[in-house]
């Protein structure tokens, strides 16, 4: 944190923030030089109210903040990439335990409706959707060499959940040497306090979780990387 404000909300802005700073836990780890955006889990699945999913907070305004992530993202041709769940058995006897504790991903079946990404983030050709079964995007998927061919340093991360998917993938980011951007109003939970209680231990250990108008600041200050003569 360097002494800057955290972005964190108020309730782990005290103790728990003073006695990290104080054992020089939470410094910001930064941007590097060739950034993409990873939207993890914004599926019909997770967005809709009607799914069958256990609810979720209300994630219309994390899908809208994503949205004008998107935006900036696709303005300044960053690669982007999407995650959704399964194709799973419909017994889900392909995921082990997980089975047990999330019996409800039985909707995620080969060509579910669910499986597909929130219709107004508008995914476009080109763009990249990585498959997964289990919580970290990395694991058992081929989002690793793609952001290694990409000659990816830096991911910004939204999606949900702030404590099951995003934390698996941001801590594997990390471990993966990636240096890894959370906007906090891009990111969300099924409780409040699960959501900032992870959002805090996130930034303590394993990326930076700071406010949606620095990282659009931040990309609006970069150069575009279309080349030159292309339309």
């Amino acid at each position: 944190m360097n002494g800057k404000r955290s972005s964190l909300g108020k309730e782990w802005t005290t103790d728990g923030a003073d006695l990290y700073r104080k054992g020089g836990i939470g410094r910001r780890v930064g941007y590097g030089a060739k950034p993409a955006l990873l939207v993890v889990d914004l599926i019909r699945g997770c967005t809709e109210k009607d799914s069958p999913l256990p609810p979720l907070m209300n994630l219309d305004l994390v899908v809208r903040n994503t949205g004008k992530l998107l935006a900036a993202a696709r303005q300044r041709r960053l690669p982007v990439l999407f995650t959704t769940l399964g194709p799973y058995r419909t017994d889900l006897k392909d995921v082990g335990p997980i089975a047990v504790k999330m019996p409800g991903l039985h909707i995620f079946a080969e060509d579910s409706p669910w499986a597909e990404v929130d219709p107004r983030l508008k995914m476009r050709p080109g763009e990249f959707l990585i498959y997964k079964k289990w919580q970290s995007s990395f694991f058992g998927t081929d989002l690793h060499p793609i952001l290694t061919g990409l000659g990816i340093d830096t991911l910004i991360v939204t999606g949900c959940v702030t404590s099951g998917c995003v934390r698996a993938t941001v801590t594997d980011a990390a471990s993966s040497g990636y240096r890894v951007i959370m906007p906090r109003e891009c990111i969300g939970d099924r409780t409040a306090a699960i959501h900032e209680a992870n959002l805090f231990d996130l930034n303590a250990k394993n990326g930076d979780v700071v406010g949606l108008d620095e990282v659009l600041a931040h990309l609006a200050g970069r150069k575009s990387t279309k080349k030159k003569g292309r339309k």
